[in-house]
This record gives C-alpha cells, sequence and structure tokens, in this order.
C-alpha cells in the first residue's frame, strides 16, 4: 500500500473559515483558546487542572460504572476508568450520532484520531494520563439522520416511527435489516464477523443506546476507549447551575449572538454553522424531547400542553436535572463541565460551530478546549491507479 498526504486546503471540501482556522489567521484568533499543537497542551493541561473539580470526577466515575455494567469492559478501558478519578488523568474527546452499524466511515476515523491524539499526548507529557472518550449523541432525535447504513450501494434502512431521544428507542425491526445485510454480504471469514458483531449488537440489546455502546466498545475497547452517555441524573446534576443562566439569563444567546455579530464584521464573511436560541435546552421525557420556550414571563413546552412559571422550572431542573436536555449550543458546554477534557476532535462543520462558542464558556467560566480537525483518508484502488497515471492526473487533481 502506497500512502500519500494532501493539505485539508487542497482539497475543497472545508469551508474558508476552517481553512484560515488551520493556517492559524490572526483574523480568527479570538475564537478559539489554544491550537492544538503538541507543545500548546502544556497550558491546556495546567489550566483544565486547576479549574476541573476532584469531586466531578467522582461523579463521572460513579456514573459510567452504571453505564457500563452488564457490559464487557476490557482490561485496557476499565484501566482508563479507574484513573478517570486521578487528578493528573484528563481526556480527549470525540462525538458522534448513534448511527446504524456506524453509519458513515467517519465515525471511525474520528474514534482513531482520538485514541492517536491521547498515544501523542502520553510520550509528549509521560507524567500525565490521557483517556479517550466517544461521546455518544444519545439526546438527538433525528432519526432519519441515523437509521440506515450504506453497504455495496444499497441503503439498509430501518423502517419504523420514531420520537424523542434517539438513545432510548428500542431495537424492535432491526432482524430485517440483519436478515437483509446477511443476504448481501456473504459467507467469507469477514462477513461472518460482521454479521456476528451486528446480531449481538442490535438483536442481543434493548434500546440503541446500548447497542451502540456494545458496538464501539467491541470496536475500540482493546485501545481504552470509554464511552460516555450524557442522558445521565447524576452527570447532568453537574449542569444544573450552568443550564440556569442559558434558561433564566439567556447568557448563551448573548454571548453566541455577539460572536456571531463578529463573524460578519470580519472582511471574510464567513457562514454561520448554528444559530443560538434564547433558550438552548429540550425538555425530555417519556418518549418526548422539545424545546422550552419563553413568553411573558412563562415557560412552554413546544407543540405540547406543558407549562410552567418560572419558580416551578427553576424547582424541576434541581428535581430532575435529567428532564433538560441541552441542544447543540449547549451540549459542547455540558461535555467539558463533566469531562477534564483537553481537546475536541471533530469534522469541519463541528469545528465550525465550536469556534462560536468560545466567549460563552468565558462567560461560564468553564476552560475552552483546543479543537483538532479529524482525520480524513481516500482509499483508491490499484486500477484507479494506473488509470490516473494513464491520463496523466494526480490524487490532488481528484479534488
Amino acid at each position: 500500500m502506497e500512502i500519500d498526504c494532501l493539505p485539508f486546503n487542497k482539497t475543497g471540501y472545508f469551508s474558508e473559515f476552517i481553512c484560515d482556522y488551520l493556517a492559524e489567521e490572526p483574523h480568527v484568533r479570538n475564537f478559539f483558546n489554544r491550537f492544538p499543537n503538541l507543545k500548546n497542551f502544556e497550558a491546556q493541561i495546567a489550566e483544565k487542572a486547576t479549574s476541573f473539580p476532584d469531586a466531578n470526577r467522582e461523579v463521572l466515575y460513579e456514573a459510567l460504572q452504571k453505564q457500563y455494567k452488564g457490559f464487557n469492559v476490557t482490561k485496557e478501558t476499565q484501566t482508563h476508568l479507574k484513573k478517570l478519578k486521578e487528578p493528573i488523568t484528563f481526556t480527549v474527546v470525540t462525538g458522534h450520532q448513534l448511527n446504524l452499524f456506524t453509519g458513515p466511515l467517519y465515525f471511525l476515523y474520528k474514534i482513531v484520531s482520538t485514541i492517536n491524539l491521547t498515544k501523542e499526548l502520553k510520550k509528549a507529557y509521560p507524567k500525565y494520563n490521557f483517556v479517550p472518550i466517544y461521546w455518544m449523541a444519545t439526546e438527538d432525535h433525528d432519526f432519519e439522520e441515523i437509521n440506515y447504513f450504506n453497504y455495496q450501494g444499497k441503503k439498509l434502512k430501518w423502517n419504523r416511527t420514531a420520537s424523542g431521544a434517539v438513545g432510548h428507542l428500542d431495537t424492535k425491526g432491526l432482524e430485517e435489516i440483519f436478515e437483509a445485510f446477511s443476504n448481501q454480504i456473504g459467507n467469507s471469514t469477514n462477513a461472518m464477523a460482521l454479521k456476528e458483531l451486528f446480531k449481538k449488537a442490535y438483536l442481543e440489546h434493548t434500546n440503541l443506546a446500548d447497542a451502540t455502546r456494545y458496538l464501539a466498545n467491541e470496536l475500540f475497547g482493546k485501545e481504552g476507549l470509554v464511552i460516555v452517555d450524557g442522558d445521565d441524573m447524576s452527570l447532568k446534576s453537574l449542569l444544573v447551575t450552568y443550564a440556569q443562566k442559558d434558561i433564566f439569563d439567556q447568557l448563551a444567546y448573548q454571548k453566541v449572538s455577539e460572536t456571531i455579530a463578529e463573524f460578519e464584521a470580519l472582511d471574510k464573511k464567513y457562514g454561520v454553522q448554528v444559530n443560538p436560541r434564547e433558550i438552548n435546552y429540550f425538555y425530555l421525557k417519556d418518549g418526548l424531547r422539545e424545546r422550552i420556550v419563553e413568553q411573558n414571563g412563562s415557560y412552554f413546552i413546544n407543540d405540547t400542553d406543558i407549562r410552567f412559571t418560572k419558580e416551578e422550572l427553576q424547582k424541576e431542573l434541581k428535581a430532575y436535572p435529567e428532564r433538560f436536555s441541552p441542544n447543540v449550543i449547549a451540549r459542547p458546554l455540558y461535555q467539558e463541565i463533566i469531562l477534564p477534557n483537553l481537546c475536541y476532535i471533530g469534522g469541519g462543520g463541528e469545528i465550525a460551530y465550536w469556534l462560536e462558542l468560545k466567549t460563552m464558556f468565558e462567560a461560564m467560566q468553564v476552560p475552552f478546549p483546543a479543537l483538532l480537525l479529524r482525520n480524513s483518508a481516500l482509499v483508491v484502488t490499484k486500477k484507479q491507479t494506473e488509470k490516473l497515471a494513464k491520463m496523466n492526473l494526480s490524487v490532488e487533481d481528484l479534488f
């Protein structure tokens, strides 16, 4: 196999904003904390070490012990779980939706990139521990984005009705997907291994969150990957103070709006990846995940008859934090509150919306992580390479 590398800005796949971030252009500097060079992680470690409470480590450890109950935990992952209680341990995180059977190949790229960075950090800073984290997007509700995967040009789709957080969905109906996949993939040694993986993940677990945990654990458990489900009452108890500032003070809305105004004031016009809402939380209960909306001092759950006074909603948040689900603006903050995290690894769109959030993090007094664009890969067959050579084209020309 021949391996070649191509700069991201030569692919045409990434926005001008992301290319300028990667080039560390001066006009982008205000939108991030530290660029993810290895040398910059020394200061990132120091900042996180002095701000992350030991009590949060205990809550995180106990929550993960419960989440992993009933799963075959590798000794590598168990070691990492124990180390999370130590003040010299830090994390690197990637996150992704609960796509059926991993969905797009970059699900794997993101996790591999995360694992690789923890290894690089251990070499550079041997007195610390670094744990790779996969954050499952269990509270997402966009079922149409995750209910299929492609194999040999065919779309294998899970047809069912769905509402609320996808992690809660039962796995009924996936037997049909298994049969279709089994018939298509054949009976080679690798095919049989893949069929067994699908069967154990999706036909032997009752909900999509557990199925995805099993799948990711089987693929990366020997690398010590730790899988976090944020849909957890004890973890969300750590979020209450910050959620209050968002819901009742609209702090996130104010700060992200200010950053977007900075974007618009630049000579280079960058598109806005996500827009904040006045309230960046959903209400999550009994198959429901709908926006919280404020009108004239009262609070409503969108498209329902559920309503609260301010005092009632404050009591609800304190008594039932698990019923409050952060949206795309609030979720990154939640992640950084519950994890001793140094770096987030994501795709171009993810990094673009993270770059909107720095001033919000500062207002909430939470350290902003380093942001690393995930690796991408293109596999070119020998036959395709020969055709390129005959046409006097390079791999770069393909882009």
